[in-house]
């Protein structure tokens, strides 16, 4: 990295309800294509934009999982900043807190292309843009995002693989007793069946 150069922060920020290998392969695409110098975790509480969180368990378990998962992963770092700041959890008050925090690094924000459909819905969106860089990957293969996401000058689109993972089919998986394989990393796995997580 040049010394004259900040460094450059990549927040992945989500509910992580579980962790799984797209986030991991995600992280490891901004790191491998040199988009960023680290990629930050940031394991959130329930997302203000949902009106239920039926389904999401402890932050403390999301949190134990995604280090497990993020362990030995090169550049990466799990956070629970977002634990510590006011609920709702609301990102521009994510990102301003460790912009003061770390007045030398530059964030950039990850997000995928479904919510950045609705970015004009989040929380001072218009001050995120002028502020951070957004990183839009995608999230449906055949979709194609250009199409799909604001025009600004600070919004960039990157050409991240697609993979078809959810947590959302995690969790169903789960609670069927179907197998897990190639979804998560065994040591997760074996945290969410020691703990008997997601299994009702």
């Amino acid at each position: 990295m040049s010394a004259n150069r900040r460094k450059r922060i990549g927040i992945y920020s989500g509910s992580f309800n579980p962790v799984h290998n797209g986030h991991i392969s995600l992280a490891k695409y901004l790191l491998d294509s040199d988009i960023v110098d680290e990629v930050w975790i940031v394991v959130s509480p329930l997302n203000p934009l949902k009106t239920t969180s039926d389904e999401l368990i402890a932050d403390e378990l999301r949190l134990q999982m995604a280090k497990i998962a993020f362990e030995g992963i090169r550049d990466t770092k799990v956070s629970d900043v977002e634990f510590r700041l006011p609920r709702p959890s609301y990102t521009i008050d994510t990102l301003n807190f460790l912009q003061k925090q770390y007045p030398d690094y530059q964030f950039f924000l990850l997000i995928g292309e479904d919510n950045m459909a609705i970015f004009d819905k989040w929380k001072n969106y218009d001050e995120i843009l002028r502020k951070y860089t957004i990183l839009v990957y995608p999230r449906h293969a055949d979709t194609n995002s250009s199409d799909n996401v604001l025009r600004h000058t600070n919004i960039h689109i990157i050409d991240a693989p697609y993979i078809d993972i959810s947590s959302t089919d995690i969790r169903r998986r789960i609670r069927q007793q179907q197998p897990l394989t190639d979804m998560l990393p065994k040591s997760v796995i074996d945290f969410i069946k020691s703990n008997m997580l997601y299994d009702n």
